[in-house]
C-alpha cells in the first residue's frame, strides 16, 4: 500500500469530495483508511449500566484508498506515489513534483 499513517490526503470521490485530512489508521487487507475528521457516521449505543439513557455518537468510517489521493508536499495538490532508490534506500516520491515524501 502506498499510503501510510500520518500522510496528508484529499478525498477525490464521495460525499466528502475535496476535503483534506490526515490518515489516522490503515486497513491493509480491506484496502481502506480512516481520515481524521472525515466520513463521520452515527453510532447508536444501546442503554447499559454505564449509559442508562443510551446515546448516539459520531465516529469516522473507513474510506477506500481509491477515493483518496496523497497531497504533494511541494504543490499542495493531489498526486500519485512513486518510488525511487536514494542512497541505497527505497523512498516514496510525489509523481507531480518528484519531491520525497517524508
Amino acid at each position: 500500500m502506498r499510503l501510510k499513517k500520518g500522510d496528508k490526503v484529499v478525498v477525490i470521490a464521495g460525499k466528502e469530495k475535496g476535503k483534506e485530512g490526515v490518515i489516522s489508521r490503515v486497513f491493509l487487507k480491506e484496502e481502506k483508511v480512516i481520515v481524521e475528521g472525515l466520513n463521520k457516521v452515527k453510532k447508536h449505543i444501546k442503554p447499559n449500566q454505564a449509559e442508562p439513557e443510551g446515546k448516539i455518537e459520531f465516529k469516522e468510517a473507513p474510506i477506500h484508498i481509491s477515493n483518496v489521493a496523497l497531497l504533494d508536499p511541494k504543490t499542495k495538490k493531489p498526486t500519485r506515489v512513486g518510488y525511487k532508490i536514494e542512497d541505497g534506500k527505497k523512498v516514496r516520491i510525489a509523481k507531480k513534483s518528484s519531491s520525497v515524501i517524508k
